[in-house]
């Protein structure tokens, strides 16, 4: 699966990474590649963490698609 994530430098001097198909998925790092490497762990554990949410959604909820 590939993520387009968005690198910038921040305030501390430090590179930020974020994933913004994934609300509140970032990281950071000293290097471009310490980034990247942060920033796949961070999409790893948010998919991990979304999956287990959807496992816990009550049978009866449904599930829609909406045009707007």
């Amino acid at each position: 699966m590939d993520i387009k994530v968005h690198l910038q430098m921040g305030e501390s001097g430090k590179i930020v990474a974020s994933a913004p198909v994934l609300p509140g998925c970032w990281s950071q790092g000293s290097t471009r590649e310490e980034a990247l490497a942060n920033i796949r762990e961070a999409i790893r554990a948010w998919l991990e963490t979304e999956q287990a949410k959807a496992a816990s959604a009550p049978a009866s909820a449904e599930v829609a698609t909406v045009s707007v």
